[in-house]
């Protein structure tokens, strides 16, 4: 596709949902993919599935030094980087009274601190070139209140305003770097899988196994932002199961 030919695209949680099916979309319509996840086996699989326009590490986004490496890696390998797509993320939901609070530390971790890693690698690259194209996989819960999943929700906000806040500054200093938040709502991929069982679990996965959409349509959506021309940013898209309020 025009626009997309040649691009290097990083990509974290790059093993399967989402991150998987946008490499392998990209990776189909002429990018270079650098593929990023915490499972080497399936990192592994999927660049050899795609072949010599793919290169994979095995690196953990809540690590700074590994999306510094990551960031070295595409360097290395194809001289440039022109598109973060940060989409490593995970969803152990339940009520706050709960109290698992080490389920809100590593949502904080990944969610958070894993964007804002991913970020700092590749902004001082972005911000040299004056070019570059930032997309981050928020959610549905990040523009309304989510109960019972209250900790993911504010992560999924954090996203939307600090990728907002960033947009603005980066038109403010000239930089052009362009922002993209996704705000799936029910797909299906491993994220439930991080949500201790419970009837209310049980009722989502119910309701996704129904209605939720394939991570193919959300990789549609990387695909447009990624295809703009450089004057054009859409900075918002808000992709769902029809069925779904």
């Amino acid at each position: 596709m025009h626009g997309v030919e040649n691009k290097v695209i990083l990509i974290t949680g790059a093993s399967s949902g989402i991150g998987e099916a946008s490499a392998r979309l990209l990776a189909s319509n002429g990018a270079k993919v650098v593929l990023s996840a915490r499972r080497e086996d399936r990192l592994r699989s999927l660049a050899g599935e795609i072949g010599e326009n793919a290169v994979w590490l095995k690196s953990d986004v809540s690590n700074a030094g590994d999306m510094k490496a990551l960031a070295a890696l595409a360097k290395d390998r194809f001289g440039k980087i022109d598109v973060l797509f940060a989409n490593a993320g995970i969803m152990p939901g339940s009520n706050m009274s709960e109290l698992r609070v080490s389920d809100w530390m590593s949502m904080i971790d990944i969610n958070i601190k894993g964007v804002l890693n991913s970020m700092a690698a590749v902004l001082p690259e972005f911000i040299a070139q004056k070019r570059g194209h930032i997309i981050v996989t928020s959610s549905v819960a990040g523009t309304r209140p989510v109960p019972g999943n209250a900790v993911y929700s504010g992560t999924k906000h954090f996203v939307r305003a600090m990728l907002d806040s960033f947009r603005a500054e980066s038109v403010a200093e000239g930089t052009n770097i362009r922002t993209t938040a996704i705000y799936p709502g029910a797909v299906k991929t491993e994220l439930l899988n991080t949500v201790a069982p419970s009837q209310a679990k049980s009722m989502v996965e119910e309701f996704y196994k129904n209605v939720g959409i394939e991570p193919e349509i959300i990789a549609n959506a990387v695909l447009y932002a990624v295809s703009q021309p450089d004057n054009v940013d859409v900075s918002d898209l808000t992709v769902r199961p029809s069925k779904e309020s």
